[in-house]
């Protein structure tokens, strides 16, 4: 049986059919969670945010032009609603210096990276990732696990498509660089 599409859907919730905004909170649960775990890093406020941005979004369906594609809408809700949250938390995270990323080669890492398996190297990527500042891992996320466009994690996060890319540049360059370093005992 054919799913009914989001438009549809949206529809049906704007014409009063307000069950059927259940199947898009059940379509895209899992994609909101992501989104916000992501940023917050603490299951019980995702959650929280999570069920916040179902709530936004559903009272802001009316204002929705169906301009871009609705999870593109949905994920800027759950990230500015993450991104609040965390401000109000004022939570820290400690970054990996930009000025240490600029004096590596990177050449050289993806030469020492190249020597382990496929298993190895994945395994020390989820290192590597672990080690981002939290809006960080929401770019590599939304990028490789989401199939965002770039122009689509500009909707979402409000950055400029260019400023999208060069942060996915600088991240990759980071994770380059952990994984070198998380390597250097491997190599001793």
């Amino acid at each position: 049986m054919n799913q009914p599409d989001d438009n549809h859907l949206i529809q049906q919730v704007l014409d009063g059919n307000t069950g059927a905004y259940s199947l898009i909170v059940d379509r895209y649960k899992d994609l909101v969670y992501t989104v916000v775990i992501k940023i917050i890093r603490n299951r019980e406020e995702a959650e929280e945010a999570a069920q916040d941005t179902f709530l936004k979004a559903f009272h802001a369906l009316p204002s929705f032009k169906r301009e871009a594609k609705f999870t593109t809408w949905l994920f800027r809700i759950a990230y500015n609603t993450a991104i609040s949250r965390t401000r109000k938390k004022q939570l820290t995270t400690t970054a990996i210096d930009d000025k240490m990323i600029e004096n590596y080669s990177t050449d050289e890492i993806k030469e020492n990276i190249g020597q382990l398996n496929e298993e190895e190297q994945s395994r020390m990527l989820q290192i590597a990732i672990k080690t981002l500042a939290s809006d960080e891992q929401l770019l590599i996320n939304l990028f490789y696990h989401n199939h965002q466009s770039i122009e689509e994690i500009a909707s979402i996060t409000g950055l400029s498509d260019t400023n999208v890319k060069v942060k996915l540049h600088r991240i990759r360059k980071k994770l380059y660089m952990q994984m070198q370093s998380n390597m250097q005992p491997m190599l001793s």
